[in-house]
């Protein structure tokens, strides 16, 4: 044992999980340890994040483009929905963050930079016009 962290993270991980395992507490590299943790957590908040840009991309343009419509965005925005689902039922504690007025407002200054990239449009609204429920709903399209 003896991988540094900086050098090789997987193998460094596997040697602080064995130490772990084996009870050798005053050997585990502590600071790097509760760094991997909090990563652990942004990145599950970053799978959010993305997510629900993608999906609000989606909305935009079956709302502002009903003539390209087609069965890919209704594929996506079904996908979408589902993993924000189960990413939000294997992690509810990030579910507080689809009330964050900051958050959601970062969300959607991503998502229009999607959909203005994808369709070199600059139609969409400044600010989201659909309430959370809408956004998740299955049931749920802007006409």
């Amino acid at each position: 044992m003896g991988t540094t962290y900086h050098n090789d993270v997987v193998a460094w991980a596997n040697e602080q999980a064995a130490l772990l395992r084996s009870g050798q507490f005053s050997a585990i590299d502590i600071e790097n340890i509760a760094e991997e943790i909090l990563d652990v957590g942004k990145s599950e908040q970053r799978e959010l994040t993305r997510r629900m840009a993608v999906l609000l991309a989606h909305l935009l343009k079956w709302q502002f483009q009903p003539e390209r419509r087609c069965n890919s965005w209704a594929n996506t925005l079904k996908h979408q929905r589902k993993s924000l689902e189960l990413h939000l039922k294997k992690v509810p504690s990030l579910r507080p963050k689809l009330a964050e007025t900051d958050w959601l407002e970062a969300i959607w200054t991503d998502a229009l930079v999607i959909a203005e990239q994808e369709n070199c449009l600059d139609i969409f609204p400044e600010s989201c016009p659909w309430t959370i429920e809408n956004t998740l709903s299955s049931e749920w399209l802007p006409e």
